[in-house]
């Protein structure tokens, strides 16, 4: 509860016309009307929108030839690291980041510790596999509530399990990005920014998917709140009348651009946030390198907004 005398501080400078931002620390973020900044971003795809029957080097040079900077893998990868690293090397495919692939089958929130310890691990072995590949973040979705687990439990857990990994962060210099996905947890931009707030750690934030917020909220919404907390972007499209007319699933069935983002809303949030993450990487249906073309020019519009 505010204190009385920063009440008597707070109201004597709106009478005046002074900011009152310096009292303000820890009641929400502030809005900046500073110029929005210029945005510099590379796109990415997810490794598996790759349908193409290639080697792994063809696949980087079809991805570079296409127009994208860099390529997401889920992690830990079974591939092995060298021949990633090769691929890189002789195309200049940048490997900024990757997605944990156990932290939805064995939540960080689990009531079982045991299952909790095991996801720590993986994540833990991903931020060192990030490090070599020359990324610098590794997605971690925090928890997932359902019938069998409660919301307070997945909360507790998994803020429990998140503060674990900090060792490893600072090990190795990587960040942690924790995703919004449809996992009944976190479901507002204000719980999200408070629980990353209370993990309090500059590498460990956000990875906002654009995309997932449209079924019950604004991405333009998270991202003024999230602000700074943001590391990294994933791109997707939504549309509400697909969801409520074929189904909840059928909302992703939509091109970018052609959904219910306001992407020049969205591209103006995050340049008043100055978003310093570097990327937005587009996870959305794969194809061959024609329809995947398609999609890095979607990027280039979205980016030019």
């Amino acid at each position: 509860m505010m204190e009385r005398k920063t009440f008597i501080q707070m109201a004597a400078l709106l009478a005046t016309g002074a900011t009152i931002a310096p009292l303000l620390k820890g009641y929400g973020t502030p809005v900046s009307n500073a110029p929005a900044q210029k945005l510099t971003l590379k796109k990415g795809l997810g490794f598996g929108m790759i349908e193409e029957d290639l080697s792994l080097l063809d696949k980087f040079k079809l991805v570079k030839d296409i127009g994208f900077d860099g390529i997401e893998f889920n992690s830990p990868v079974d591939i092995p690291l060298t021949e990633l690293l090769a691929a890189r090397d002789q195309t200049g495919i940048e490997l900024p980041s990757v997605v944990n692939k156990d932290h939805w089958s064995k939540p960080l929130s689990d009531p079982d510790a045991s299952v909790r310890q095991f996801t720590i691990d993986s994540v833990a072995k991903s931020l060192s596999e990030v490090k070599e590949l020359g990324g610098d973040t590794v997605l971690v979705v925090p928890g997932v509530v359902n019938d069998k687990v409660p919301y307070e439990v997945a909360y507790k857990n998994a803020l429990e399990s998140v503060r674990k990994l900090i060792p490893h962060v600072e090990k190795t210099g990587m960040k942690i990005g924790l995703e919004n996905v449809w996992n009944n947890f976190i479901l507002s931009p204000v719980e999200a920014r408070e629980f990353v707030d209370a993990i309090d750690h500059p590498l460990i934030g956000w990875y906002f998917d654009i995309g997932n917020i449209l079924r019950y909220g604004w991405p333009e919404h998270w991202i003024t709140t999230l602000n700074s907390r943001i590391v990294k972007l994933h791109a997707k499209e939504f549309s509400r009348d697909k969801m409520n007319n074929e189904g909840l699933w059928k909302g992703f069935d939509v091109d970018l651009l052609a959904g219910d983002n306001n992407w020049p809303v969205v591209m103006d949030a995050l340049r008043k946030v100055d978003y310093k993450g570097g990327w937005i990487t587009a996870e959305v249906k794969g194809g061959n390198g024609t329809y995947l073309k398609t999609i890095a020019d979607q990027l280039d519009k979205i980016k030019a907004l």
